[in-house]
């Protein structure tokens, strides 16, 4: 339906002029005879006006289809950091009702569960700053020391809260109700190492390794990082150094040595190797985890320049190579170049 039909009929259903509503808009009533016939549109910053004196969202002006709403979300989680908390209402509202559309709910499901995250991490971005602060003026208070591991994922001491079972269970779960699926089977893994649950993780290599899909260098290098949860440095090491007789300056081995060097502190090799694994990437455009690690650890390192510099090619690596220019991960980027710059 055309703007000026739907601003016709919401404006008959609510028993409205066009006097009346051109008074509510602050405009001339000439103005919404133009846009019920079509002679002109509304300005663009009527819109949320329009929508608030009908009582329906914006989209629902556009008489937008449910794919077109579900895409215009999507496309806004990606890009802005925080939501209003109406538009967030009229999300949640609009995604829960599709939930009950079979040809919709997959999607749905997945953009409600982005919804609630995307809030979550704007959240978590607040309790960091006020719990830092807290924390700097009470040091031993332990209310927001606990608060500040929750939005951070500090390690904590307690083994009977630091500990993966959970993931575990539900990844178990999934790989069990979907056999042929790599992924479920690679979150498995990785959580059952994180416990250095290595029997049972070798066990469920054997499982992934079956596949027709299956990674066969990931998996050779889940081989050293089971070794590794057995404390067995010397068969880690002597498998990593076979990967790399076999692969070479494969960018994927690259990538997948520089973690390994990265988890053991070996930071040096860890840098060359994130450097050659982002050189040598064929794709483009390319991802910027090799250039976060690198950042990572000249931060660790106390050299915020480099790490700043470092964010700075992430930076232009998503404006060049992704043509981005208002991703909540370009910001992102930029933000963390700009607090390194302040701290070097």
């Amino acid at each position: 339906m055309e703007l000026g039909k739907k601003i016709r009929g919401l404006r008959f259903k609510a028993g409205l002029t066009q006097e009346q509503l051109a008074e509510k808009l602050g405009v001339g009533p000439q103005a919404v005879s133009k846009w019920e016939n079509a002679v002109a549109m509304p300005d663009i910053s009527l819109l949320p006006l329009l929508a608030e004196t009908f009582g329906v969202s914006i989209d629902e002006l556009f008489d937008l289809s449910a794919e077109q709403r579900l895409n215009r979300i999507e496309n806004r989680l990606d890009i802005e950091e925080l939501l209003p908390p109406d538009v967030f209402r009229e999300y949640e509202d609009f995604l829960q009702a599709q939930l009950g559309d079979e040809r919709n709910r997959q999607r749905a499901t997945r953009l409600i569960a982005y919804l609630y995250w995307h809030r979550m991490y704007g959240d978590a971005r607040k309790v960091r700053r006020y719990a830092r602060d807290a924390i700097r003026a009470e040091p031993g208070q332990i209310t927001c020391q606990w608060m500040l591991t929750m939005a951070e994922g500090h390690a904590v001491r307690d083994w009977n809260l630091a500990n993966h079972a959970r993931a575990v269970d539900f990844y178990r779960e999934v790989a069990a109700a979907n056999p042929t699926e790599r992924l479920p089977l690679e979150y498995l893994l990785d959580n059952l190492l994180a416990d250095r649950r290595a029997d049972e993780a070798e066990q469920v290599l054997a499982r992934l390794r079956a596949l027709p899909d299956a990674d066969e260098l990931l998996c050779q290098v889940y081989r050293a990082e089971i070794a590794l949860a057995r404390f067995d440095a010397p068969e880690a090491e002597r498998i990593m150094e076979e990967l790399g007789r076999q692969y070479g300056e494969d960018s994927a081995f690259l990538f997948e040595a520089a973690q390994y060097c990265a988890r053991k502190c070996d930071y040096d090799r860890a840098i060359e190797y994130y450097e050659l694994a982002f050189q040598k990437d064929p794709a483009r455009p390319r991802f910027q985890d090799a250039l976060m690690g690198m950042a990572e650890i000249w931060e660790i390192r106390g050299d915020c320049r480099r790490a700043a510099e470092t964010y700075g090619r992430i930076v232009e690596l998503l404006e060049t190579e992704w043509g981005l220019t208002e991703d909540l991960s370009l910001q992102v980027a930029r933000d963390e170049r700009a607090r390194l710059l302040a701290r070097a």
